[in-house]
């Protein structure tokens, strides 16, 4: 097998003791644009917000400066979830430091299949990353912030560092 003008070998891949990429987008359904916030210790409600708090950095408030509130549909399972009591705290914690409202529209159990971010973004990344092993982080966040579209899709992609512990109470 051969990557980017190269042999593919098994230590291509990190192994568990180094971690894993965790990508978490935001997609803006008007716009056509993403930000995904790749996390490289564990998938934690802390980790789903800050994506959301990066997207909104680094795009959301250029974009809509005079936004009061910010509305995210999500899925109804992991780390996001609405029994989740960590996703709601560190959603309040957001809310309190951008000084806005934020709503929350969860999608049924079963249906993520009609998640616009499945349909519009991830499945994208996954043609774009298509026969191109992810050697290192840096090929993983270039592999998915070149991701575009005929119709507009723009991606930009940002590796998240911090270390996110499970089980926090």
């Amino acid at each position: 097998m051969e990557a980017q003008g190269r042999p593919a070998s098994a230590e291509d891949f990190p192994s568990p003791a180094e971690g894993k990429a965790i990508p978490y987008g935001a997609y803006e359904i008007g716009e056509d644009r993403a930000v995904v916030n790749v996390g490289v210790t564990h998938d934690t409600a802390e980790l789903a917000v800050e994506s959301i708090r990066r997207w909104w950095k680094l795009a959301g408030c250029k974009r809509k400066p005079a936004a009061k509130r910010i509305l995210i549909c999500a899925d109804a399972g992991g780390s996001n979830s609405s029994p989740s009591r960590a996703w709601k705290l560190h959603l309040q914690e957001l809310a309190d430091d951008l000084g806005m409202a934020i709503t929350v529209c969860h999608y049924p159990p079963g249906t993520s299949k009609w998640n616009k971010i499945e349909h519009r973004l991830f499945s994208f990344i996954s043609l774009t990353w298509k026969g191109q092993p992810p050697i290192n982080y840096e090929t993983v966040v270039n592999l998915i912030g070149a991701t575009k579209t005929k119709s507009g899709l723009r991606v930009k992609a940002v590796l998240d560092t911090n270390q996110y512990e499970i089980g926090a109470r």
